[in-house]
């Protein structure tokens, strides 16, 4: 990861007020196409921060500008502030505008799981949030892929050594963003460079207060502070242990349609198939704890729909790759969709690797062992140069699913 950059004060006639002559220190860890983020603190030396600051852009309209800076920090802090369940985010300072929400599967229950908005401006084009201690998701994932590389092992083989700790984490994310579409949040660019995991640390037992004693005398014995995870760890199977928390919401949109989450859902897919080939055959986790896990707030009915949307969307969604198959069943004269694992040679194809029924498609009951069928085009429905027929079930090599 980029170290991050010191701003001496001289570098800082960029930044808006009051942050262009404060002193508190500032560190630049990254850029985007809108923003820059930096580390600082907040109100307090002893409150580490995240500044998101959104640079005027010189070539767009100034009015236009204005209006479009000031709609993307509202709307960011408004989804900041609606997860964490409270009026003003904890670690604001202020006083609570409301009550706390009950923690539960509703907004409550995101309160640990997004950064809190410490403060804003719109007009000066920033927002403050909390500070996440911690790496990604996506770096945790790549330590424990090239540990397994350097020991010769690969993701998904049974009985190998981190397998199960990547499911678990995978399974994790798959609950935090059931919750997340169960508040009615869509994040708009699911990805494991925008997952944070905050490290578990020893939280002291506050049961025994002062009582009159002197900190520097011998103090009665007390109960020893609750271990939750040390901080130090050299094994990258424990670097995967920790809360998830969401980050970066610039593109999210308040919305429960079932739409707009399965495009979240493809969004996340696609990333994690790019980002992290190797373990992409294990992203069912993911989907399968937002469907079915106990702490998803989308378990039961309301997941299952998601999912199935889901496989619409990837019929039609504009990161599809360009070349995908389908089954035609020539004795049936019905086609199934068919998606393959990125990698993965042979291809074996059994009722597992047939989406379900969509319009004007067959369905996987239908499906017999001794069916013949082709390899054709989803898009085109015209079978690849050789027409070779099969018979169901079949192992194909790749070199056979080319055009």
């Amino acid at each position: 990861m980029t170290e991050p950059i010191p701003l001496p004060p001289s570098a800082r006639s960029h930044l808006p007020v009051p942050f262009n002559t404060s002193p508190e220190p500032l560190e630049l860890i990254a850029q985007g196409a809108e923003s820059l983020l930096y580390k600082t603190t907040f109100l307090s030396p002893s409150q580490p921060a995240a500044l998101k600051v959104r640079p005027v852009k010189k070539w767009r309209h100034p009015t236009l500008d204005k209006r479009l800076t000031r709609a993307r920090i509202l709307a960011e802090a408004r989804v900041l502030v609606k997860l964490s369940g409270e009026g003003i985010a904890a670690g604001g300072g202020g006083r609570k505008v409301k009550d706390p929400k009950r923690e539960g599967k509703g907004v409550g229950g995101m309160r640990v799981l997004v950064p809190g908005v410490l403060g804003l401006d719109w007009e000066g084009g920033w927002l403050v949030t909390e500070w996440i201690e911690g790496g990604t998701v996506k770096e945790a994932i790549y330590r424990v892929s090239r540990a397994r590389t350097m020991g010769g092992s690969r993701v998904g083989v049974s009985g190998d050594d981190g397998v199960e700790e990547l499911r678990g984490l995978l399974r994790k994310m798959g609950e935090v963003v059931g919750k997340l579409h169960a508040c009615g949040v869509v994040h708009g660019d699911l990805t494991t460079s925008n997952m944070m995991l905050r490290p578990l640390t020893t939280i002291p037992d506050n049961s025994f207060e002062s009582d009159g004693h002197d900190e520097t005398s011998p103090q009665p014995s007390a109960p020893a502070p609750t271990l939750v995870q040390s901080q130090s760890t050299n094994s990258p199977n424990e670097s995967l242990e920790g809360d998830l928390v969401l980050i970066d919401f610039g593109l999210a949109t308040q919305s429960v349609s079932d739409e707009d989450r399965a495009v979240d859902l493809y969004v996340l897919e696609r990333a994690f198939g790019s980002t992290h080939p190797r373990e992409e055959e294990l992203f069912a986790c993911v989907l399968d704890a937002y469907a079915h896990g106990e702490g998803s707030g989308m378990n039961g009915k309301a997941g299952k729909t998601v999912i199935r949307k889901l496989e619409d969307v990837r019929m039609r969604g504009r990161k599809k790759s360009r070349t995908e198959h389908a089954v035609w069943f020539t004795g049936k004269g019905s086609i199934m969709p068919l998606r393959l694992l990125r990698g993965v040679d042979p291809v074996v194809l059994t009722r597992d690797a047939l989406l379900p029924k969509g319009k004007g498609m067959s369905t996987t009951a239908n499906v017999k062992a001794g069916d013949t069928f082709r390899v054709v085009s989803y898009c085109t429905r015209a079978a690849y140069p050789d027409y070779r027929e099969y018979r169901w079930p079949a192992v194909l090599r790749r070199e056979d699913l080319t055009s």
